[in-house]
């Protein structure tokens, strides 16, 4: 009997293995393909994401391979300047592959003892009482205590398992891919950007290591999106947009992708769990949905462990889906949102000039960023203490940052006090007396996944919510 299995070896599955792997759970992880893809979906993180690294140790090898971007014209290519004094230790993008993410990830869960198989898929499950039996291709099966489909949108997992996907399908489908242009940069960048003045989901641009990214909506929607584009069709709606076909060339990979927006109705069927792209598709717009998709392995790893090693409350697994399938639905209807305004209809653009309009303000623009870049998600814990539900930043102690004291991926009371006691749950959460000059409380209790669960100073109320959010105390 496998703990995990999980399916799908994207950011979201490996990011879900490493967190599973901190806590000593056994993890199987299946892919379906060979090898690792080298089509680059999305370009990078927001901050939410790098802290959540930062908060395991291992943010320092992202940012020696990728570039920081300024946080400005993420909402629907509006372009304004990003806001100052963002609350976190990041205020930008860091541009990075995310093939390259993908492969950190891996060696992260890897090096903590993960077993990626690749070449397996996924055909078949049954669940029972006491665990999940998944069928493969080749014929044999695997038994888990537990499984979660990370296999993207097309989904098998949550096929198999019954869950509904309702949503809008596909209206604008876009042609991506990684190829050499034909004529100097010098003279492309001055087309591309007078072609952007009215269609913003058309772009050029170089990569730092060689080659260009096009971005051109398709003629159509295609009737099977599994048929990959081709270079000639690139060429025909390139010459389309900017009467040029700019001479493109020598495809690395093509691929194309819609603006379908759609949500699982609910992450969690018995012993199955969806988390990432198997769990929400939506258009890329603002660079949201790798982001997504790491937010909801760290949110689930934790707890899976804890149900894994038996000191899981009653519904601490529920408490996944009670999180986190608000937080994708506020991330739709915020996509929903900004392709309407990039759209090119009078409508449309009219609105988008009065948004504009709205974004000159330092307030507007500042709620719409921190939106985007996930630093002001609030769970409901049923506190009124503002502090409570929240994600807390990487504050300053006399022993240096707080994220430093949360690499092994426990659950942290952070006692400036000095007088309060994790008591019998120490097994669980650290207990760290120090202080900070950000931290208004006199004591937080912070989860694994670096939100703050309880602040107050009365012992008694502490330990009603250790119990809570970590079971029995020993």
């Amino acid at each position: 009997m496998i703990d995990v299995i999980i399916a799908g070896g994207g950011p979201t599955g490996m990011m879900l293995a490493g967190e599973l792997r901190l806590h000593g759970v056994e993890v199987v992880l299946l892919e379906r393909d060979a090898e690792p893809t080298k089509v680059v979906r999305a370009l990078g993180m927001h901050a939410r994401s790098i802290e959540i690294l930062d908060q395991r140790g291992i943010v320092d090898r992202f940012l020696e391979l990728g570039t920081k971007h300024p946080l400005a014209g993420f909402f629907a290519g509006i372009d304004k300047p990003a806001p100052e004094r963002l609350d976190t230790k990041y205020p930008h993008t860091l541009g990075l592959p995310q093939p390259i993410t993908e492969r950190l990830l891996t060696e992260h869960a890897v090096a903590l003892g993960a077993e990626v198989r690749r070449s397996c898929e996924v055909v078949g499950l049954s669940q029972d009482d006491e665990g999940v039996t998944v069928s493969l291709a080749d014929g044999s099966a695997l038994r888990a205590r537990y499984l979660v489909g990370c296999d993207g949108g097309r989904s098998t997992v949550r096929k198999l398992a019954g869950i509904d996907f309702p949503g809008e399908p596909t209206r604008v489908e876009i042609l991506l891919g990684e190829m050499e242009i034909g004529m100097p940069w010098e003279e492309a960048m001055p087309i591309m950007m007078k072609v952007r003045e009215t269609q913003k989901l058309f772009g050029i641009g170089p990569y730092r290591t060689g080659g260009y990214r096009v971005v051109v909506p398709a003629e159509g929607v295609s009737e099977d999106r599994a048929v990959m584009p081709t270079l000639d069709d690139f060429k025909a709606r390139l010459r389309h947009f900017a009467g040029t076909d700019f001479g493109v060339h020598s495809p690395r990979w093509m691929s194309r992708f819609g603006d379908a927006t759609r949500q699982a109705s609910r992450y969690r069927s018995g012993r199955v769990f969806l988390a990432g792209d198997a769990a929400h598709v939506h258009p890329p717009t603002g660079g949201q949905g790798l982001n997504l998709g790491l937010q909801d392995a760290f949110n689930l790893g934790w707890k899976l462990a804890a149900a894994v090693h038996g000191w899981a409350p009653a519904d601490l697994l529920d408490t996944y889906h009670a999180e986190r399938h608000a937080v994708a639905e506020d991330v739709l209807n915020t996509t929903r949102a900004m392709i309407e305004l990039m759209r090119v209809e009078p409508g449309p653009q009219a609105v988008r000039r009065v948004f504009t309009e709205l974004v000159a303000f330092e307030e507007v623009n500042r709620y719409l960023i921190e939106k985007i870049i996930a630093i002001t998600i609030r769970y409901d814990f049923g506190s009124p203490d503002d502090l409570v539900g929240r994600r807390i930043g990487d504050l300053a102690l006399k022993r240096g940052g707080l994220f430093d004291q949360m690499h092994a991926g426990r659950a942290i009371l952070l006692d400036q006090t000095g007088s309060l006691s994790v008591g019998g749950w120490a097994d669980r959460v650290d207990h760290v007396v120090d202080v900070s000059e950000k931290l208004s409380a006199p004591a937080v209790l912070v989860r694994p996944d670096g939100y703050v669960a309880w602040a107050g100073s009365d012992q008694q109320t502490l330990e009603g919510e250790l119990a809570r959010w970590f079971g029995t105390s020993v």
